[in-house]
């Protein structure tokens, strides 16, 4: 039992009201319950309450501005918002607006219960600041899966936890970065991104910590590196999986330290920047195969989120295609509607380009399809075009090896459409496939450079070169 505290309940629907009161009245409290945000209001004023329970949309007031304005005369009572809106925008701003916890509806009892018990026993803090208005939706989705990334990501808005964000390609991953950044406590200062793979492996350092002059051939003035370019602001470390060992030592030192000097230069400088950092790579197989510095991880790691790949939450494609087709005629494409038979028709496929790929889906479709409503032949037919050839067992067949880089190119380039130089793009290809190329040929031979070398067609010198050149490690074999 937890003692005659009172919870202030505050919803429209009767059913909620009454599943709520049982509920808690069961697990000891005392409730009060009402269908109005004013008279929940007075009641807050008037001192009562331990805690209160508020739906979002109410006949009189949206539950929301309630919360503040109960901070600022009750600055010790909790608050717990409820949605059925269940977007990210609605995390937020609940979050940002000082609620102590947001539940998406439907709710399960057992996590109310347990988040009344932790709001009531949480000490109190002061009041939330006043909120910058603006309503953008940078996520979309309403699964179980993406309720829980909007309040991670709302909770981590208040602060400056480093963040390590992984997923597929076409996931959204710097939609997470953006979302930390505009809605978090460094919103009014700059957003700057780096994608370690798209840049050559030596000129890495000097992009992120800048150089000075004559610090290398080529070096004519001073450049400024991205941790000053986001100073007071947010840096997006993309690919750190691609990251090479002597940047990553560098990183570690800076995070470590709080300061970082330029390539060629002795004064230190401050790193006064919030670091959110992704990959599409496992990172711990990586530090086992000494490609990643586990240390440099753990610094990394602080927060880790995980985006799903669409295809563990379909009930979110019709939402994101719908979406992607607005976004689309605003793009200046004709305007279309996709039927109801088209929108299941699209929780058929695999989608391992994932969230990117239904954008580029949409897109085609607006632009190629004369008809206004887009129906489920259409979509099969896209479909069909994208879907794997079935296999003897009527399972679809795998990619074959230059279809997966097709593929992973695809990608690629669409992550660097806004006209990003790609840099020695053919080099770093060939480099992607001769790394796992080699390793598994000497991890088949146990490390034997010999057999190695006979089993891919080569001589033992050009092997030991390859190795040196990407900086594999050397297995000394007979």
């Amino acid at each position: 039992m937890t003692g005659l505290r009172t919870v202030l309940i505050a919803d429209d629907d009767r059913a909620i009201r009454t599943v709520l009161s049982q509920a808690l009245g069961r697990a000891g409290y005392q409730v009060r319950a009402t269908s109005s945000a004013a008279t929940l209001w007075r009641w807050v004023e008037d001192g009562e309450g331990d805690l209160v329970i508020t739906d979002v949309i109410m006949p009189d007031e949206n539950g929301l501005d309630l919360v503040p304005r109960i901070r600022r005369v009750r600055p010790e009572m909790r608050v717990i918002v409820m949605s059925a809106q269940s977007t990210f925008a609605t995390a937020v701003k609940a979050t940002q607006r000082g609620a102590f916890e947001y539940l998406p509806k439907p709710f399960d009892l057992r996590e109310v219960l347990g988040t009344v018990e932790r709001a009531l026993a949480a000490p109190p803090d002061a009041p939330p600041p006043e909120e910058a208005e603006g309503e953008k939706l940078p996520l979309i989705g309403r699964s179980a899966a993406m309720q829980e990334i909007y309040r991670t990501v709302a909770r981590l808005t208040t602060t400056d936890l480093t963040v390590m964000v992984t997923g597929e390609s076409g996931t959204g991953k710097e939609l997470i970065a953006r979302a930390l950044h505009d809605y978090g406590k460094r919103r009014t200062g700059p957003f700057v991104a780096i994608n370690m793979a798209a840049i050559p492996r030596e000129l890495i350092e000097a992009e992120l910590f800048g150089h000075e002059r004559g610090a290398f051939t080529g070096a004519l003035n001073r450049g400024i590196g991205r941790f000053e370019q986001a100073a007071g602001g947010t840096l997006f470390l993309d690919e750190i999986g691609d990251m090479p060992p002597e940047a990553q030592t560098r990183l570690l030192r800076v995070l470590q330290e709080g300061e970082f000097t330029t390539v060629g230069g002795r004064q230190p400088i401050k790193a006064n920047v919030r670091i959110v950092a992704a990959t599409h790579r496992e990172l711990r197989h990586q530090i086992r195969q000494g490609l990643f510095r586990e240390d440099l991880f753990y610094r990394l790691n602080v927060v880790p989120i995980r985006l799903p790949p669409l295809r563990e939450r379909l009930e979110d494609i019709p939402l994101l295609a719908r979406h992607f087709v607005d976004r689309a005629r605003a793009s200046g494409l004709p305007s279309k509607q996709l039927a109801p038979e088209a929108l299941e028709a699209l929780k058929g496929h695999g989608w391992p380009g994932n969230a990117r790929e239904l954008e580029n889906l949409m897109r085609r479709m607006a632009a190629l399809y004369p008809q206004e409503v887009i129906g489920a032949d259409a979509v099969a037919a896209e479909l069909a075009e994208a879907a794997p050839v079935a296999g003897p067992d009527g399972h679809p067949a795998p990619m074959t090896l230059e279809q997966a880089v097709e593929c992973h190119l695809a990608s690629f380039m669409a992550a660097h459409k806004d006209g990003v130089p790609v840099k020695e793009l053919y080099d770093r290809v060939i480099a992607e496939v001769e790394r796992p190329l080699l390793r598994m040929a000497l991890s088949a031979t146990r490390g034997n450079q010999i057999k190695a070398a006979a089993m891919l067609g080569l001589n033992r010198n050009t092997l030991r070169k390859k190795l040196r050149e990407l900086e594999l490690p050397v297995v000394r074999g007979a």
